[in-house]
This record gives structure tokens, sequence and C-alpha cells, in this order.
């Protein structure tokens, strides 16, 4: 590998990217001797780390069907060969790549990476929160329409209604809840099971709502009934406060 050839991978190396571990002990051993070599690989890896720690904005639609259409669009150049006996610097006329232009061009490669896969990553908590969505829907539909199904209703504090469904056979029970007030700022509505006394946790109520239906969370048939508090954010292991309502598990 010549010294001329050695001076194009530097950018590759200060991505980590370059194929072989001969290639990496090489461009090593001539980041050694050669001190502007040295120095744009400080500056290509200092520019990667700060657009590795950026803070993603997102991305209008505009701009990724511009990119997707200059894909197809754009030809890549075809690659600098070197003639036999000449160094890469003297078949270019003495002159390398600014270093300027290799940072932008490092840049802009890490910049599309870095959209690309923040796309793919909301794309897929989006589809798993549509999984888990449906699967709640159709669980929710299995015990309404179970043909043991219990029903009681009873009114709430604050004139809301809450309404109890339990299905024996499907060991599940459904809540839905109308004209809740909004919890304090930083709190939530916490389900409990209460197992002769003891309180077990059944979910979280939905937030930003009045009226809302909860799956409740564990088998149902050995509570007596459940609770209903108010909870910091992402709920509690334990109730932190007096049940706001209680209802007994509905009557055969």
């Amino acid at each position: 590998m010549t010294s001329g050839e050695l001076h194009t991978l530097t950018g590759a190396y200060a991505l980590d990217a370059l194929d072989t571990d001969e290639e990496r002990e090489a461009v090593e051993r001539h980041l050694a001797h050669c001190a502007a070599c040295a120095h744009e690989v400080r500056e290509l890896s200092e520019t990667a780390a700060r657009l590795g720690l950026a803070v993603a904005e997102p991305v209008g639609q505009e701009l990724r069907a511009e990119v997707l259409r200059r894909i197809a669009d754009v030809r890549q150049l075809p690659p600098v060969t070197v003639p036999a006996g000449r160094s890469f610097g003297t078949a270019l006329g003495t002159r390398r790549l600014p270093r300027w232009a290799l940072a932008a061009s490092l840049a802009g490669a890490v910049t599309l990476a870095g959209l690309a896969g923040l796309q793919y990553q909301r794309a897929e908590e989006a589809r798993d929160r549509a999984v888990r969505a449906e699967a709640s829907a159709e669980a929710v539909a299995m015990v309404l329409a179970a043909p043991d199904a219990r029903v009681s209703t009873a009114r709430l504090a604050d004139g809301a209604v809450g309404t109890l469904v339990h299905a024996p056979s499907l060991d599940r029970a459904v809540f839905a809840a109308a004209g809740m007030p909004a919890p304090p700022a930083g709190k939530v509505y916490q389900l409990w099971y209460d197992d002769s006394g003891t309180m077990r946790s059944a979910g979280l109520m939905a937030a930003g709502t009045t009226s809302s239906t909860t799956l409740l969370e564990g088998p149902a048939n050995r509570s007596s009934g459940i609770g209903i508090t108010v909870e910091p954010e992402g709920g509690s292991l334990r109730p932190t406060s007096a049940p706001i309502a209680t209802m007994a598990m509905p009557k055969a």
C-alpha cells in the first residue's frame, strides 16, 4: 500500500470503517510519520463525536422525498485512478482534498444515516404501540362478550361513573370510567385489585382523558373488588394514598 493510498484512508480510519486490520495498522504507522494526516484524523474524529452528541431534530417529509429523488437521479463519481509510478497527490496536481470538504462529506453521511435510523426507530415504536393497542382492544372485547360476564355500575367521586365487568371464565376484568376529573399535575390514576385486604396493582388509567376503558392487569378471580388511588406518574408498587373510590366485584 503506497503513501498516496494511505492519504485517502483518513476518513474511513476516523469512523473505524476500514475493511481489515492490516489497513488499520498501515494507517496507524503512516500517521506516526505524517503530521498532516494525523491532524486531519483528529479533526474528523472530533467532528464525528460532535455529530453523535447532537440532538436529533424531526425531519420533514419534503427533505426525505428530495433525498430519495436525488439518489435515483445523481450518478456517483468514478474512483480516481493513480497511474503507475505516481503518487495520489501527484495525480491530483499535488492538491489534496481540503479538510473542510472531507469533514463536510463526513458530516453529511453521518447526518443522513442518523436521520434514516431515527425515522426507522419512530416507525418501529409506532408499530409496537399499534400492536399493543389492538391486542388490548381485542382482550377488552373478549371480556365484554364472555357468556359469564358480570357487570356492576357505581357512582364515584365528583360525579364520575364507573363500570366494572368481570368474566370468571377468562379470569379477567375491565373497568370503564366516565366523567373522571383530571388528576393533579404529575399524578395518575392507578387501579388496584383488593385481594382480601391486600392491594395488587391492576394498571394505570389512560391519562389526558375524562373517559377511559382499561383492561385490568393480572388475574381477577381471586379479588373481592378494586380500588382507585392517585399516584405519581408511572405508578407505584404499593398505594401511597387512600382510595378515592372502591367497587366490589359484580355478583352473578
